[in-house]
């Protein structure tokens, strides 16, 4: 697997493991195999290294001396902390993107929304993540602020790829139907322009994704 022309070696290591911390397949504590990374993506140790670290440093991993890198566990705690930043920031983005959205930005949202439904009911949370993710988005990247854009994706690479895990499909569909239908409440808010509800609704959602779900 060859990394993309657009990506530095360090960039297409952190994506590459990032995705499969978010869809599940390495899980909270799990320890990081380097070699089996640098054979899968034929790329060398150094730019798989500072991949790591990197990663580290925006708490998607966890470092120790002599045993190396395992994906981070988060706490309640630690959780509701980050839900509650990522909700003021994500307010923030989509207060600021208000002017900047044109209606076929909305429709896209739109949808991803049913896209959602459809990922919910055959309980594909793989899928309805990463579809979420490109929901949020669209109008993060219109707040024309590239420091905000930023650390929204570090704090949600941190939080949101445990959002998704639970041993109860059918109780975690059950949240998730409930965390769409403000998807749709977003897409009706942000197009009627209506700044101050927009914030409540996204402080709120990133909030419940996290209490439904401890």
């Amino acid at each position: 697997m060859q990394a993309p022309k657009y990506q530095s070696l360090k960039d297409h290591v952190y994506n590459y493991i990032a995705q499969k911390i978010q869809d599940g397949t390495l899980l909270p504590n799990q320890k990081i195999n380097e070699a089996e990374i640098c054979k899968k993506l034929d790329i060398s140790r150094t730019p798989t290294r500072e991949a790591l670290f990197q990663l580290t440093s925006d708490n998607l991993l966890e470092y120790l001396p002599r045993r190396g890198f395992t994906v981070k566990a988060f706490d309640s705690k630690k959780k509701l902390d980050f839900s509650r930043i990522i909700g003021t920031l994500d307010a923030l983005a989509a207060t600021l993107a208000v002017d900047h959205l044109q209606e076929s930005d909305l429709i896209e949202m739109e949808k991803l929304v049913n896209k959602m439904d459809h990922d919910i009911n055959r309980l594909d949370f793989t899928d309805y993540h990463a579809d979420q993710y490109q929901f949020h988005e669209i109008y993060t990247h219109k707040s024309d602020n590239p420091i905000l854009i930023d650390m929204l994706v570090s704090l949600k690479n941190g939080f949101v790829r445990q959002s998704y895990s639970s041993e109860d499909k059918k109780k975690l569909a059950a949240v998730m139907n409930e965390v769409n239908s403000e998807h749709r409440r977003i897409v009706e808010l942000l197009r009627l322009k209506d700044k101050e509800q927009l914030e409540c609704t996204l402080k709120y959602h990133w909030r419940i994704i996290d209490t439904d779900m401890l």
